[in-house]
């Protein structure tokens, strides 16, 4: 069913650079958008896609979890151009079948790129390659799930690992989790470890809850919106919508980023005159152009003025009733911000000191603050502590529970977070094992399982036997790439349930097996009670439904709940204390075990199917209160830290190109950075090329050092680019071989992607690598 060729592989030779743009979307991200639509899936499912994404009874986008509107109406075009790529990757008529399988030998798959991969089609059979074969070949459902059986029962639980992609529904993703837990294991690795376990982590002990603690309709009432460490612009579009809005209203932004990212400066909203042909909207009233891992010294600094300001004029900061009632810990807090190392500051920041303290100004006045962060804050060893900081703030001026405040934690995957509120984590906690054992009868393992990173280290210790992945491409995703694969070769058997080849596939255990599944897009109809809908969870706890309707491209591809639920029932057996068969044919059933085990739940399948389905309770935000072990919101206080390259280095950071989500490649084209036609590039500030004695566009190969060791990738095209002084930016995931697993944000254990010290030298290909480049 090929009706489209498969795009060409990469070659870095044909790298173009051009200026960075100075806005983002506009008429051209429309025409990209319908370009990669039809060029993919033809017009008619392009157009009856995009009718429906993000619509009320419709399909969620699978791009981003960023909310809509519950309270007003939808736009006719509710998804963005990044959006559009998602759909159009999801419902291409490009196939990967059998004779694909057969004409591409895993010494062949070996030495293409993720963006080959990934652009070859959607899987439309079950496929397996054993142990001494050299291409994978079809299997049938029924043995693919033996077999998979059969390698889970000759092992023990802890040596299985079950890890979950974003993108997973929350019906699979309950279903998955109790699969585990009746396995008798928590190796329940999934993304957020990977990308917001930081802010949670944070979050939890000082707030109560780990998620977001504001609506949408919070930013038509916000005074002040803070964008750190973040790019809508590329990885949330629709959010630039939201800003752009808050700011007609009043709202003043902030923007802090070592990057000067197009879709912080202006935004040409496609759907409106003004952004059609006219001249945009500005997002940011302010830039600061932060280094790389000084915000935990710039919230701090911001502390200290707001004390200062506090003092001099008496209750004009500090919502002294709101922290004298709700919190704890407030004089320890004040007294460690009462002095400020500014030296320190200025270095650890790259900002003056008049730079810092006009935007405190800006805070001080502000009744209504949101404080939105991404991955910029959560990748490094001090993510932690940094936003304890940001909490530090919101409670001073009591930014919690009134509208137009609190903090905006904003979610990459769509249902990143819903996976985790459906019990996807590794260390769940004693109330939720408990409900999941009255409601199933059941005996949930109560050790702690594998976290993504302990994943990695647990495959070099040959300490998994049996990997299942749900979704996403574990290999390329995680840090300390060539390890990790080395590790995943080793293991007894891999399972992918997938819609696309990925690099995952090619680096696989001795046995291995890929699951085709139905995507987002794709009508679920294959059941006795006919066609079924599953739900999700935005980046504002809000729960609603979502369906497809397009023609699946194989009659063989099986949902993600049916092949839980038939992986189990090879496991378990007719007779386990769990009916997988009745959760499988019909969702309201899944949904009904949900409703008695996740409190916010009650009455699931009645409330999911209002108009706008339902929106999770969040104490902070709907009482003002805080479900700490103490009852209160707690302040906390952390020493200043900030990453310091030793000499010759620069402090990396990963980033994502505007034609990718995660380890998905649409394209080849970051059009807001000026940057098209290749990917291993590193964006250096020019003055810094000078000092360490290379030019633009010198071909190097790259070291990272940490604790004593070194990790090394080949072959970057270095590119001048206003980047803060003394840092650098790779993308995600080519620079992830520079990330030794040991580099982790302390306490959440997430990858520092945002803090490899790195240094050039020029390019020379060592003998007998070809793991750099082939990436």
């Amino acid at each position: 069913m090929n009706r489209s060729a498969p795009v060409d592989d990469i070659n870095e030779n044909d790298l173009v650079v051009h200026a960075p743009k100075t806005s983002a979307a506009g008429v051209k991200a429309v025409m990209v958008a319908l370009d990669r639509g039809f060029s993919q899936a033809g017009v008619s499912r392009t157009v009856r896609s995009m009718l429906r994404v993000n619509q009320r009874n419709g399909v969620d986008c699978p791009g981003c979890a960023w909310p809509e509107s519950i309270t007003g109406a939808r736009k006719p075009a509710e998804f963005c151009e990044n959006g559009a790529k998602a759909l159009a990757e999801e419902n291409t008529t490009r196939t990967a079948d059998p004779a694909w399988w057969g004409s591409h030998s895993i010494e062949e798959l070996s030495g293409k790129t993720e963006y080959w991969l990934g652009n070859q089609g959607r899987i439309t059979e079950p496929m397996a390659i054993r142990e001494g074969e050299t291409h994978y070949s079809p299997i049938s459902w029924a043995d693919a799930f033996a077999t998979i059986g059969e390698h889970i029962n000759a092992t023990t639980p802890d040596r299985c690992v079950f890890y979950t992609s974003g993108r997973t529904a929350n019906e699979t993703a309950f279903m998955y989790q109790l699969f585990a837990r009746s396995l008798g294991t928590n190796n329940l690795p999934d993304c957020s470890n990977m990308c917001h376990e930081s802010s949670g982590t944070a979050m939890n002990p000082t707030i109560g809850i780990g998620k977001g603690t504001v609506s949408l309709e919070d930013f038509d009432h916000a005074e002040l919106i803070f964008v750190v460490g973040q790019n809508p612009g590329t990885n949330h579009p629709r959010m630039l919508s939201a800003l752009a809005d808050a700011r007609r209203k009043g709202a003043k932004v902030v923007a802090v980023n070592p990057l000067p990212e197009a879709g912080l400066l202006n935004f040409k909203d496609p759907q409106s005159l003004r952004g059609a042909i006219g001249n945009g909207d500005t997002i940011a009233d302010e830039f600061l152009q932060i280094k790389v891992g000084g915000d935990l010294a710039l919230f701090q600094a911001f502390g200290h003025l707001l004390l200062q300001e506090e003092e001099r004029v008496p209750g004009s900061v500090v919502d002294r009733a709101f922290v004298d009632a709700q919190t704890d810990g407030f004089a320890e807090y004040a007294a460690a911000r009462a002095e400020l190392d500014w030296d320190a500051t200025e270095e650890a920041t790259g900002l003056s000191r008049m730079e810092i303290s006009a935007i405190a100004g800006m805070l001080a006045k502000s009744k209504g603050t949101i404080i939105c962060w991404a991955l910029g804050l959560t990748q490094q060893p001090h993510s932690v502590n940094t936003l304890r900081e940001i909490v530090n703030l919101l409670l001073l001026q009591g930014n919690f529970g009134k509208p137009g405040a609190g903090a905006c934690p904003v979610r990459g995957h769509s249902n990143v977070q819903g996976d985790r509120t459906m019990g996807i984590w590794e260390k769940p906690s004693e109330k939720l094992l408990a409900a999941i054992d009255a409601e199933f009868g059941i005996e949930s393992p109560r050790a702690h399982g594998y976290d993504s990173t302990e994943t990695v280290e647990a495959f070099e210790e040959n300490d998994v036997d049996v990997f299942v992945s749900m979704g996403g491409n574990f290999s390329l995703a995680c840090s300390d790439t060539e390890a990790l694969e080395a590790g995943m070769r080793r293991a007894g058997l891999t399972v992918h349930i997938s819609t696309k080849p990925n690099r995952s596939h090619v680096v696989h255990g001795k046995t291995s097996i890929i699951l085709p599944t139905l995507g987002r897009t794709d009508r679920d109809d294959k059941h006795p009670g006919g066609p079924q809908f599953v739900s999700v969870e935005d980046s504002m706890s809000v729960v609603h439904t979502s369906q497809g309707r397009l023609a699946p491209i194989s009659r063989h591809l099986l949902a993600e709940p049916v092949i839980v639920a038939r992986m189990a029932q090879a496991v378990f057996g007719p007779n386990h204390a769990v009916d997988w068969k009745a959760m499988a044919e019909d969702y309201d059933v899944v949904r009904d075990h949900i409703s008695r085990v996740l409190p916010g739940f009650e009455d699931f399948n009645a409330r999911v199917r209002g108009r706008n389905g339902f929106v999770l309770p969040n104490p902070p935000r709907d009482t003002r209160t805080f479900a700490t072990d103490i009852g209160k919101g707690r302040f906390t206080v952390s020493p200043l830290e900030y990453l310091t390259p030793p000499p010759g280095h620069l402090v990396l950071q990963t980033m994502r190109s505007h034609d990718q989500y995660n380890t998905t490649f649409y394209g080849l084209d970051d059009r807001y950075r000026g940057i098209s036609g290749g990917r291993r590039v590193i964006l250096v500030h020019p003055e810094d090329l000078a000092e360490l004695g290379v030019k633009d566009r010198d071909l190097v190969d790259v070291v990272s050092t940490f604790g004593g060791t070194e990790r090394r990738a080949n072959r970057f095209r270095l590119v001048a680019y206003p980047t803060a002084r003394g840092c650098a930016a790779a993308y995600f995931p080519e620079a992830n071989a520079l990330v030794h697993r040991g580099l982790v944000a302390r306490e959440s254990n997430t990858p520092g992607y945002k803090a490899m010290m790195v240094r050039f030298l020029p390019h020379t290909r060592e003998p007998g690598s070809t793991f750099d480049e082939r990436l």
